[in-house]
């Protein structure tokens, strides 16, 4: 039908730019649908690492040796410990050669919890003073030598909390327990970037007291240099002045 064709040219005759629109207008769509993708895909990663569950660590201690681990923690935060030997020979009881010596120490020295000789136990206290912490494992020294598997679970802050006594004592349902999980997280996230902050602060203080020492020290070292070059000039001078060659 001529009619009809001539009408669709004068239509694209008359608007020249349409299409380039349109399809301009489709990639905005796309990038804003990458947009709302990878933002979706950053949610969901984040519900992930929440609703992760945390299994203890697993290492080894020889007989007669002492292995630490450090855990950052900052004050007044709750930490939860347990530990206990893994059994090699389940059905039986594990042997007297397999015990170990704990002691939980802060940055300072001071120590929080101390255990001799155990399979087993575990620790509670909150932290008064923010750093490393240092969970200390020693076994005793036996012939032949023993190789025992320490099993710790290590917890703090928003971890160490029990959210079952929490859930009894407030009679929540599982819905309300999951959103009170969740701000306990972001609150603690909230404390820990600002406890990041706080520390940056400080090493960004010791680097610029480093660099003052580093300067005077430099500054030092360039008076001395110059000065041990002008004793020998004098002391050159003066010896050849002596056997007057100069």
């Amino acid at each position: 039908k001529p009619p009809i064709v001539g009408e669709v040219e004068d239509i694209t005759k008359s608007k020249p730019y349409s299409f380039a629109i349109f399809s301009s207008k489709v990639l905005i769509i796309k990038k804003k649908m990458k947009i709302l993708t990878s933002k979706s895909l950053f949610m969901f990663l984040i519900l992930i690492f929440f609703s992760m569950k945390i299994h203890s660590l697993q290492f080894e201690v020889l007989s007669g040796r002492t292995k630490c681990i450090a855990e950052d923690i900052k004050s007044h935060s709750m930490t939860v410990g347990k530990y206990h030997i893994v059994n090699p020979n389940e059905p039986h009881p594990l042997p007297d050669t397999h015990k170990v010596t704990l002691r939980v120490t802060s940055t300072h020295g001071n120590t929080f919890h101390y255990a001799d000789n155990v399979h087993e136990g575990h620790f509670a206290f909150e932290t008064t003073e923010a750093g490393d912490y240092m969970a200390c494992f020693y076994a005793a020294d036996h012939k032949p030598p023993v190789s025992m598997t320490i099993s710790f679970d290590w917890k703090s802050g928003v971890a160490a909390k029990d959210w079952t006594n929490v859930a009894k004592k407030g009679s929540v349902d599982l819905m309300e327990l999951e959103l009170k999980k969740m701000y306990e997280r972001v609150q603690n996230i909230h404390d820990e970037m600002f406890y990041l902050r706080e520390r940056e602060e400080q090493m960004q203080e010791l680097n610029r007291s480093t660099n003052s020492k580093m300067a005077w020290m430099t500054g030092l070292s360039i008076c001395v240099c110059l000065s041990v070059a002008g004793l020998q000039l004098w002391h050159l001078k003066t010896f050849f002045e002596k056997k007057k060659l100069i």
